[in-house]
């Protein structure tokens, strides 16, 4: 093994060197336990033990349930988050990651900082397979996995639809 003593050598990873370091500390004599004298059985106590039944064991199933990936009863909160610097977008991952909506308004932020924090939240929307879809120009919206979007967003907003004017005869 020559050739394999002088390529660990050569890399530095032979332990010859570890065992000067190592002969620095002194291991304690273990210290020997004596062994406890136990009481010498009689008849009389071998009778009571005989007669004592032995506690059944508890059983336990052998399939345990496995905790779910997806979380029922949450996701019903809706937080709107309106982001000033890119350091907020961790906010909205975090928000994300609890399971919690996000209306994500970026109106009167510098392009440039609303583009990186939309690539930042839709790389956190895509490892935690969420969904991001746009509202407006400056409004999205981000789900996590358990929370559904249906519908055109951009139909509905683009005026498709008429609201009924709240004239009650005034």
């Amino acid at each position: 093994m020559g050739v394999m003593d002088k390529f660990l050598n050569a890399m530095k990873l032979n332990d010859d060197d570890d065992d000067y370091y190592d002969d620095d500390y002194y291991d304690e004599e273990p210290v020997e336990s004596k062994p406890k004298k136990l009481p010498s059985i009689t008849k009389e106590s071998n009778a009571e033990i005989e007669d004592e039944k032995p506690a059944p064991k508890k059983v336990t199933p052998k399939v345990t349930p496995m905790r779910q990936n997806k979380k029922t009863g949450n996701g019903m909160e809706v937080c709107v988050i309106k982001p000033t610097s890119i350091e907020d977008a961790r906010e909205i991952t975090e928000t994300l990651l609890a399971n919690r909506t996000v209306v994500l308004n970026l109106e009167g932020l510098d392009v440039d900082i609303a583009q990186r924090i939309i690539d930042f939240t839709s790389g956190s929307c895509f490892a935690i397979s969420g969904n991001l879809q746009k509202i407006s120009h400056y409004i999205f919206i981000i789900t996590p996995a358990i929370v559904d979007i249906s519908g055109d967003f951009q139909e509905i907003l683009s005026g498709s639809f008429d609201v009924p004017p709240i004239n009650n005869g005034l």
